[in-house]
């Protein structure tokens, strides 16, 4: 077995054509291992499907003009595709790869529209030389095809698999497209654009890493290229005080903690907690309720999960006496229970020593309640 082959020269060597091309091939390989094996392919940059109103002149019907942006992308054997300038989508194109497609209603399905890296020789090829030169072109151009494909199709684009270590860029004759979105059809035009169908989204690339390092001391990590008011981010400090914070920026790009860890792993969260309890765990909530008042779960259970069994609830009620009746009144609760519903009946009824008819006053009572939810052992977990 042999490893790559890097060109070396010497003193009073004829290079040849072949020399040359073996150092540009070097270099190329080189970098292609390096974007195939430490990165993921995708979208790096741009190449989004971007939208422009028209009119029909013929119709009056109402159309969108669909270009490509300029960007760069990476696909799975390590060769770059750039993109210069905005690039639009020939409706003739799409009809000629799915004009005659009748086993589906082309206005209810998005269409994927796939990027791909292609050689083509420069526009003015390079004259012969005084040398006896053949006149063949010096120059290769790496440019890049777009296509539309049929429905379904992008599935076979995102389970390519990516070739052999050693194997070279891709070639002319097997070209690995890239996904750029998806684009809608109605009336012989097109009529809007999607990033994602049928379950399978625009690649975008990524790093393949198990350490990543940051120089200033903070690494931070977030859901877009810059800043923006309200969305997430993750910061992870060290220095004079080390920890670790979720939270949303503000206006002027800092971060408003919404969840820290400190350094000594205390816990800081705003807003409530909510997850999931281990089998046999325990929560309780306790005090006063008179009647007709439905109990409170304790925090974390939900109705939904006493509904569906995943966790038992037992109450304790203790009828309370009121304080201050006077000597010649009988306070007696004679009920204190709780229906399916946590609904709270509790009634006492008064009675007055000094009154000789033996009136009874019945009235509704109050009671203290103890709620303890217990997780059963067959749930999982939630």
């Amino acid at each position: 077995m042999t490893g790559p082959m890097r060109p070396a020269f010497h003193e009073g060597q004829v290079l040849a054509a072949a020399d040359l091309t073996a150092t540009v091939e070097y270099a190329r390989g080189l970098s292609a291992r390096h974007a195939r094996h430490l990165h993921e392919w995708g979208v790096a940059e741009g190449l989004g499907l971007v939208t422009e109103p028209r009119t029909d002149p013929v119709s009056n019907d109402r159309y969108v003009e669909v270009r490509v942006s300029p960007g760069y992308a990476v696909d799975g054997t390590g060769r770059e595709v750039v993109l210069t300038e905005p690039v639009v989508l020939r409706e003739s194109d799409f009809e000629e790869v799915n004009g005659a497609d009748p086993a589906r209603d082309k206005e209810k399905e998005p269409y994927p529209v796939f990027l791909a890296a292609a050689d083509r020789e420069p526009a003015a090829p390079a004259r012969p030389d005084s040398c006896g030169g053949t006149g063949a072109s010096t120059r290769v151009e790496e440019s890049y095809e777009i296509s539309f494909g049929r429905l379904g199709e992008e599935r076979t684009v995102a389970e390519r698999q990516p070739p052999a270590i050693g194997d070279p860029p891709v070639g002319p004759s097997n070209p690995w497209r890239i996904l750029l979105g998806y684009v809608r059809w109605v009336g012989g035009h097109f009529s809007g654009v999607e990033t994602e169908a049928r379950g399978v989204p625009v690649r975008y690339s990524g790093v393949r890493a198990d350490i990543v390092s940051a120089q200033s001391g903070s690494l931070t990590l977030r859901t877009g290229q810059s800043a923006q008011e309200g969305k997430p981010a993750v910061v992870l400090s060290g220095g004079d005080q080390p920890g670790l914070v979720f939270g949303l920026y503000q206006g002027g790009g800092t971060v408003d903690p919404l969840l820290t860890m400190e350094a000594n792993g205390n816990l800081k969260i705003k807003g409530s907690f909510e997850g999931t309890m281990p089998a046999g765990s325990t929560l309780v909530t306790s005090g006063t309720a008179t009647d007709g008042m439905l109990l409170p779960l304790p925090t974390g259970i939900t109705a939904q999960q006493v509904a569906d069994g995943r966790v038992v609830v037992h109450v304790h009620l203790t009828p309370r006496t009121p304080p201050a009746l006077g000597e010649s009144l009988l306070y007696i609760p004679v009920e204190a229970t709780v229906d399916d519903d946590l609904r709270v009946r509790c009634r006492a009824r008064l009675y007055d020593l000094t009154d000789r008819t033996g009136g009874v006053v019945e009235r509704p009572g109050a009671a203290d309640f103890l709620v303890v939810a217990t997780v059963t052992a067959t749930n999982g977990g939630g």
